[in-house]
């Protein structure tokens, strides 16, 4: 992967760019989406954030490297704290971290973000603490997608501030429009995790020690909601 060839999962989250957008993409890593973005046309001007100087140094040599500095600007700093008034953000991808640690920068930035921005998040896992978020600040999922890639399931949840918006407890579990959708991956993803938590189960009624009932009981909650996708 490079600034012109992005994996597969980064090609689906710059799909979901708006053409003309102005990027702030946080934890960007070596730079490479909002490069390969410039590059392409799709958006005007970007900021690459990173909160660690080895990334950090990677993506300002990715932007020096093709001559976008004038572009992209690349700031230390921790999540949100990224972004500046002066910037004008309409987009911000957050990629390749905890769906937990993306809630966590969304909540710590809540100042910096206007409410007109469109959220593009990949998360590794936690989608729904980060569902849950975006529905308590009144943010409407537009677009979710799920794909495979090196053996594993990822995510991408498009979202846009038009509250107040109102998901049950499996839309968030799921997905909205994943639960509409279900899609081959879809469904592969959660046979996959089916045979997970089944196991997970198996592993409480062996201990040795306790397992705190509530969290036996969310288990089977979840292998039921599963099961009854799946049937």
């Amino acid at each position: 992967m490079n600034e012109q060839t992005l994996s597969m999962r980064l090609e689906r989250v710059a799909e979901q760019v708006p053409t003309g957008a102005r990027l702030a993409d946080i934890g960007s890593d070596h730079g490479y989406l909002p490069v390969a973005l410039i590059n392409r046309g799709v958006i005007t001007a970007a900021v690459a954030g990173e909160v660690a100087l080895t990334p950090f140094r990677a993506a300002e040599g990715t932007v020096r490297e093709s001559g976008l500095e004038e572009q992209v600007t690349v700031r230390l700093a921790n999540g949100l704290a990224a972004i500046e008034p002066a910037d004008g953000v309409t987009a911000i991808s957050l990629c390749g971290m905890g769906g937990e640690t993306i809630r966590d920068i969304l909540d710590d930035g809540k100042a910096r973000l206007s409410g007109r921005e469109r959220l593009i998040l990949q998360p590794n896992g936690g989608e729904q603490p980060l569902r849950q978020w975006l529905m308590d600040h009144g943010y409407r999922i537009l677009h979710e997608d799920v794909l495979r890639e090196n053996r594993f399931y990822y995510e991408i949840i498009v979202a846009e501030r038009d509250g107040p918006v109102k998901y049950s407890a499996e839309e968030l579990y799921f997905g909205p429009l994943q639960l509409q959708a279900r899609s081959p991956v879809f469904l592969a993803k959660w046979q996959r995790m089916l045979r997970l938590k089944q196991k997970t189960l198996a592993n409480f009624a062996r201990a040795q020690q306790a397992v705190p009932e509530a969290k036996t009981q969310e288990i089977a909650r979840q292998v039921r909601w599963i099961s009854e996708l799946l049937a």
